[in-house]
């Protein structure tokens, strides 16, 4: 995939499995995301404390993937996420929890 994440749009990019993964927090998915995780604001307040779990993470990544590939698992998904650590994804997590505060 040779499309790249906008950042004025609060996108971000994740590469899983040599795949760019594009994430954006539209209000459809993080409606979504927040019909299955709770209350977003909660979820900053975890993030923040430190005590986000990695459900959580996968969760919201899986509902604000732009254009998920119909052939993506939702638990290969995961698998792929651990293959590169939470180092790897943190970076696109601190972007979505910015645009979640901060909006457009």
């Amino acid at each position: 995939m040779s499309e790249r994440g906008n950042a004025i749009r609060g996108e971000a990019e994740l590469e899983l499995n040599g795949q760019r993964l594009i994430l954006r927090p539209s209000f459809a998915a993080l409606v979504a995301a927040e019909e299955e995780l709770g209350s977003l604001f909660d979820l900053v307040e975890r993030a923040a404390k430190g005590r986000l779990l990695l459900s959580e993470i996968v969760s919201l990544f899986w509902h604000v993937i732009k254009d998920r590939p119909e052939d993506l698992k939702r638990d290969d998904f995961g698998e792929a996420m651990m293959a590169v650590g939470l180092a790897g994804v943190t970076p696109a997590l601190k972007i979505l929890l910015k645009q979640i505060l901060q909006g457009q």
